[in-house]
């Protein structure tokens, strides 16, 4: 059986077409022999299919010779955490994160938490899946079956898998491994500094509300005064408000309207498993990834001086000024959660940041987290009692950036070409850390072709000079198409 859902990072597919309950057992059983993982922890987002598919890996797992925890619902940092803390040997998060609702995925890492890529046997693992017989898959499906269900039944989300019949093998079990992750969160922050201050937080119905909940247990437990303002706070599996993805500006609306409408200090949105989270300030005004990355940077220097700081190469300028400012030492990764937690381990980096809201922490097994960031600027914000616009203002005012900009192309190599043709010879600097990076007196770009979708990926930015960058981008965009 050929598998198609298997990408450079992790697993995602169209439901039923390339990704269903035989493929998830196939996907188990892969997992548990390849990495001769004796004890794996699993958790699902709030997708319909999530249950169905987690329960089907489960039973792969078992068979594959693994005994299986069963965190519940999960975002895919939760999965991270239990990973190391619980010192088992694997971890997997059925989520399709921010994708259209007729898909699911999955997010592998192996002991310590440690990034399962392409490059680290996630290949491997998809050609041993292959190899199964379909009709061992069928008759041992059927065994852990409570009656095996219809492809609509499926995509509505009832399991074929009965959670019975998988504790009966004695090898599977269910946790509630809350209450030491919310620990950990909250020791990112020294409580004490935290002064009367509001939020807004929009799960999206996703998997962060049932997270946020207990975060906020604790807190109030403590008298932290944090008061919350929830929006779309209910896990809800049919997306009613929209598949959360902030990063897209359509998706932005309701989180600003409700800074706005409370008087709120910061906004706060997730995607669906919450392994990113995006930041309003108190005017609604969305603040790009790459800025917040250089707040972290900083305040992680004020406390570490001359720790190493992780970046990837797409937009770096304010990111390399902040460290090298701060006493820090900066250094440039290839994109991607996989490359940019493998350099954090290789340079014990304290901090890593993409300007896609992808934050990695070193005390959180180099892992990122979509609940670290929040907290962590909140403290500042109360420590400095400044408002967000005013710590990123001068920033953003010092290094102008376009955002990343998506362009469907019919030949995007002939396109590239074309850029390179045009601006390669008079740039300082040509870099092909990821796609390319050339670089001039006051400006740069870099320009990538996406590991995931067809499309590629533009971010111009300047020293000082909006007009420039404005003016830079549109060329390279007409250049392009």
């Amino acid at each position: 059986m050929k598998i198609t859902c298997f990408k450079a990072y992790d697993i995602r597919g169209k439901l039923v077409e390339q990704l269903d309950e035989h493929v998830a057992y196939r996907i188990g059983k892969a997992f548990a022999e390849y990495m001769q993982a004796k004890t794996v922890v699993v958790g699902g987002d709030v997708r319909l299919t999530s249950e169905p598919l987690k329960l089907s890996l489960a039973a792969g797992l078992i068979d594959g010779g693994a005994t299986v925890t069963d965190l519940g619902m999960t975002g895919t940092e939760e999965i991270y955490f239990a990973t190391k803390h619980l010192g088992v040997d694997g971890g997997i998060e059925v989520t399709a994160s921010h994708n259209p609702i007729d898909y699911n995925g999955m997010k592998l890492v192996k002991t310590d938490s440690k990034p399962v890529s392409g490059d680290t046997g996630l290949f491997a693992i998809r050609d041993l899946a292959e190899t199964y017989s379909e009709d061992d898959v069928q008759a041992r499906l059927e065994f852990y079956s409570n009656g095996l269900v219809s492809e609509q039944r499926f995509i509505q989300g009832e399991a074929s898998v009965d959670a019975n019949k998988l504790k009966a093998t004695g090898q599977y079990s269910v946790l509630d491994n809350m209450q030491p992750y919310v620990a950990h969160m909250l020791s990112y922050i020294d409580t004490a500094n935290i002064t009367p201050i509001k939020l807004v937080v929009n799960a999206g119905n996703g998997a962060a509300g049932d997270a946020l909940d207990a975060i906020q247990s604790a807190l109030d437990s403590a008298n932290v005064p944090i008061e919350f303002i929830k929006v779309h706070h209910q896990p809800d599996g049919t997306f009613p408000n929209g598949i959360p993805n902030p990063l897209l500006p359509e998706s932005r609306a309701d989180t600003a309207n409700a800074v706005i409408e409370h008087s709120a200090n910061m906004g706060i949105a997730w995607d669906g498993d919450f392994d990113r989270c995006f930041l309003f300030d108190e005017k609604g005004d969305f603040v790009e990834g790459y800025y917040i990355v250089g707040l972290l940077a900083k305040a992680f220097l004020d406390k570490k001086p001359g720790s190493k700081i992780i970046y990837d190469p797409r937009v770096y300028w304010n990111t390399e000024d902040i460290v090298l400012n701060a006493g820090g030492i900066p250094i440039k990764s290839k994109t991607g959660h996989a490359f940019i937690k493998e350099r954090m381990r290789a340079d014990d980096a304290i901090y890593g940041g993409e300007m896609s809201a992808h934050h990695y922490f070193r005390d959180f097994a180099y892992c990122d987290s979509g609940m670290i960031p929040w907290l962590l600027i909140a403290e500042l914000l109360c420590t400095t009692q400044q408002q967000l616009s005013q710590l990123v203002k001068e920033r953003i005012a010092a290094f102008p950036s376009s955002g990343e900009i998506n362009s469907t192309l019919a030949d995007p190599d002939a396109s590239i070409k074309a850029v390179l043709d045009k601006y390669e010879a008079s740039a300082t600097v040509v870099d092909y850390t990821d796609g390319i990076g050339l670089e001039f007196e006051n400006w740069r770009f870099n320009l990538r072709k996406s590991n995931t979708e067809p499309v590629v990926r533009l971010n111009v930015e300047s020293r000082a000079d909006i007009a420039l960058m404005e003016e830079k981008t549109a060329e390279l965009l007409a250049l392009l198409k």
